[in-house]
């Protein structure tokens, strides 16, 4: 299958004339790219469709809410596409383009005309990992890194499994959903996952499908072809108002990866990004829908973690009691041991701040 690129709503056959006049307003501050074989999984005469809902701008975008840096990135980014927030992991961003934009993404930021942020040339970032042997595990993520060319990504994994001290190799990904034809279709792709996927030092491939629906055949296909090529995968998801904000659709998301080898790994609580109120859940919801969907899954699909990606540290949700909200942190950037933390609950709380400690 020929897969196009479609960078204007006027283009989505999909849509009726009234629409692309109103969407295109919200394109105007959110910019739109999707594809032919993305927009054929949209059920088009169901308004409610999830798919339709990950990648079909809303007006809703335009409410004024959160920022375009909500984890403040900015803060630990220590070289030109280089974040460094953990001390064993490097984030390096190398490409500004994705198989489709996700009207929920949190890194938005990054396709505005203007934003230069990404590194084009690899070789300061892999200068900086170099020199500093405490980072065993680097994340390539940006923009997807499986739109970058064979011969550009065959340059980054060659200079990283070049450093000793680089152990894990993870590349953020959603083409297996957006477009599986980029891995059923290449196979020079998948020898290089053969390549630098080592029996000690693995190349994990960080999916992300958030609903069951785009768990495609070709999609599985896409995702078989890559354990075959030796990688590990993990999928993570925010949760999205709209598309797997009820027990019943998370579980069954969480449930059908399990069952073809994506574990389950990270759903993350929707970062207060700029646009992306109509797109977010409460915290005390999520957890309410979290926990319900677990109830109905095996132990290989309960692996996975509700989290915050705070710009304090990564963030564990735990629970909630009649008068309390749990939580703890999974990871910060100091390294200190983790507590748990109790806050006031606030059923309108979205974010770290919403929430008000408790002194223990």
């Amino acid at each position: 299958m020929k897969v196009e690129y479609i960078t204007s709503i006027e283009r989505v056959d999909g849509l009726s004339k009234d629409e692309k006049r109103r969407l295109k307003r919200v394109t105007e501050k959110f910019p739109f790219r999707a594809n032919t074989y993305y927009l054929s999984l949209i059920n088009w005469s169901d308004p409610n469709d999830p798919i339709r809902r990950i990648i079909i701008p809303s007006e809703e975008e335009l409410e004024e809410w959160g920022s375009w840096d909500p984890s403040d990135e900015k803060r630990y980014t220590v070289a030109p596409g280089v974040e460094h927030k953990y001390r064993d992991t490097a984030l390096v961003l190398f490409n500004n383009l994705c198989g489709g934009y996700c009207r929920f993404c949190f890194r938005k930021r990054l396709f505005v005309k203007g934003n230069k942020e990404i590194i084009r040339d690899p070789r300061p970032a892999l200068e900086y990992i170099k020199e500093h042997p405490e980072i065993n595990n680097v994340l390539i993520s940006g923009g997807d890194p499986l739109l970058l060319s064979d011969r550009r990504l065959e340059d980054i994994l060659s200079g990283l499994r070049a450093i000793d001290h680089v152990k894990i190799i993870r590349l953020g990904t959603k083409m297996p959903a957006y477009n599986p034809y980029r891995i059923l279709n290449d196979d020079k792709l998948l020898r290089l996952i053969e390549q630098f996927s080592f029996k000690d030092k693995r190349i994990y491939v960080m999916v992300h499908f958030n609903h069951e629906r785009e768990l495609t055949p070709q999609a599985i296909s896409a995702i078989d072809r890559l354990l075959n090529a030796g990688a590990i995968i993990c999928n993570q998801t925010p949760l999205i108002r709209g598309v797997n904000d009820s027990a019943e659709s998370l579980s069954n998301l969480i449930n059908k990866l399990s069952f073809i080898g994506a574990t389950p790994y990270y759903m993350f609580q929707s970062r207060p990004t700029l646009g992306n109120k109509a797109y977010s859940v409460p915290v005390e919801e999520g957890i309410h829908i979290f926990e319900k969907a677990k109830i109905s899954v095996s132990g290989l699909a309960n692996r996975l973690k509700f989290v915050m990606s705070h710009k304090t540290g990564k963030i564990e949700i735990l629970g909630i009691d009649n008068e309390f909200i749990y939580m703890k942190y999974h990871r910060t950037p100091d390294g200190e041991v983790p507590k748990v933390m109790k806050f006031e609950r606030n059923p309108e709380g979205y974010w770290l701040e919403d929430f008000k400690p408790v002194s223990q």
